[in-house]
């Protein structure tokens, strides 16, 4: 009795243990072998299929080690697994929108429509992937709010990530300025911001005159950014912008309000 109860008690606990380890160990190796392959292009994607492995194995180990208990208390495996098939047909009839997640979440994967990482926009709500399976995927937006949407779902995406991104810089300066000097200012300082600036893919560059608007002759400046970069360079240029006219006494126009009292 007492040999009886200790198998049952001991045996689960070191088959808990030994999963366990044996989930650690494949963990690690998973993690490792594609750290090895990562490309700089293909590093979200990378850790998405790596997380997917870890995830399958983990499915895989906790069910084998189940079916292990199950024997030990005496429960016929064979029996069970045979009713399990009866009812895995049953249940797939009943399950259909979760075998659908299933199949969208592998197209997803396998084709790349976006990873881990990736600043996407669903249906009008945008933010950056935080977590996918082949269940669902979570979209935090850059005001903290998480979007859960199933796999099968997911549809009109639009992804920010897959090339670089085009900063636009429009620069709006008096009439009265001289136009050779507005251009030669900003040329100079497209030259500079280009040596200066990180996460650029290609050179500043001063389009020349994008528009003669109410009150303001209107400059543009483009460049190529890496993905999701192009707001942040634009932030930085117009600053160095503001700080040039500056210096060189180039007013930079706002509005303004001629009153005539009669």
């Amino acid at each position: 009795m007492e040999k009886i109860l200790r198998k049952e008690v001991i045996a689960p606990v070191l088959i808990v243990l030994i999963s366990f380890l044996v989930y650690t160990i494949i963990k690690k190796i998973i993690l490792k072998t594609f750290k090895k392959r990562v490309h700089l292009k293909d590093d979200k994607r990378q850790k998405t299929i790596a997380m997917l492995f870890i995830n399958t194995f983990k499915i895989f180990i906790i069910a084998v080690a189940l079916m292990m208990i199950l024997d030990i208390y005496g429960i016929n495996i064979k029996s069970l697994l045979a009713s399990l098939g009866v009812f895995a047909a049953v249940a797939a009839l009943a399950m259909q929108d979760i075998l659908k997640d299933f199949i969208a979440g592998v197209s997803i994967i396998l084709e790349g429509q976006y990873r881990i990482g990736d600043t996407i926009s669903v249906d009008g709500f945008k933010g950056e992937v935080i977590y996918l399976s082949l269940k669902s995927t979570r979209i935090k937006s850059y005001t903290g709010e998480i979007k859960i949407i199933a796999n099968h779902n997911v549809q009109n995406i639009i992804n920010y990530s897959l090339t670089d991104n085009l900063a636009i810089i429009d620069v709006a300066v008096s009439y009265d300025a001289e136009v050779k000097k507005v251009e030669t200012v900003l040329t100079k300082l497209c030259e500079d911001l280009t040596k200066e600036l990180d996460n650029l893919k290609g050179p500043l560059e001063l389009l020349g005159v994008q528009e003669l608007g109410d009150s303001a002759v209107v400059y543009r400046i483009t460049c190529l950014t890496e993905a999701m970069k192009q707001y942040e360079i634009q932030r930085k240029v117009l600053k160095a912008v503001k700080i040039e006219l500056d210096k060189n006494n180039i007013e930079i126009p706002f509005p303004q309000m001629v009153v005539h009292n009669g």
